[in-house]
């Protein structure tokens, strides 16, 4: 009794956006959702770049329509990679934690070819902006509600009134 009778939705979350939720509609075959079946569907959306995370779940109707996940495989056809999602759960309200839906991360984020390059863009900014933390430095914040600078002393004052005409003092 793992497998649905109920429908099964999908949202898909990438660098540029979501498929927004999509009913599982067609497999490749001719009876979805059974017991140790894998299910190939074809899902068409933009480009989302590099995968991260997808929602999956059933709409809880029928009979015998809790569902045990195994994982979810997706290969995007433009990069020719595959991403793989693992939940190893039920879908089922009386089961587990009741939940019919789940958010799963894509298995080895570590790996993500996104993270790694946001994570050299980090670098590459902190390496830029650092010096602005030296030691003896002030810093200044613009607070947009009041209107004036906030400034961070290097003795750890803290001026939160703010100096509305400072002459170092910059509004982006």
């Amino acid at each position: 009794n793992a497998g649905t009778e109920a429908d099964v939705f999908i949202c898909i979350y990438g660098e540029r956006g979501d498929t927004g939720s999509r009913q599982l509609l067609r497999s490749q075959k001719p009876k979805k959702f059974l017991k140790g079946q894998t299910d190939i569907f074809a899902v068409e959306a933009v480009h989302l770049g590099h995968l991260y995370k997808i929602v999956m779940g059933h709409n809880g109707l029928g009979s015998g329509n809790g569902w045990f996940l195994d994982k979810v495989v997706i290969k995007d056809p433009i990069t020719d990679l595959d991403y793989t999602f693992l939940c190893h759960r039920w879908l089922d309200q009386g089961q587990d934690d009741g939940n019919i839906a789940r958010e799963l991360t894509v298995a080895g984020a570590s790996s993500f070819p996104g993270r790694q390059e946001l994570k050299l863009k980090r670098e590459e900014i902190w390496a830029a902006e650092k010096w602005k933390f030296q030691e003896g430095n002030t810093l200044q914040f613009y607070n947009r509600i009041t209107h004036g600078f906030i400034c961070l002393h290097p003795d750890s004052r803290v001026d939160a009134l703010g100096d509305k005409k400072s002459k170092y003092g910059t509004v982006f």
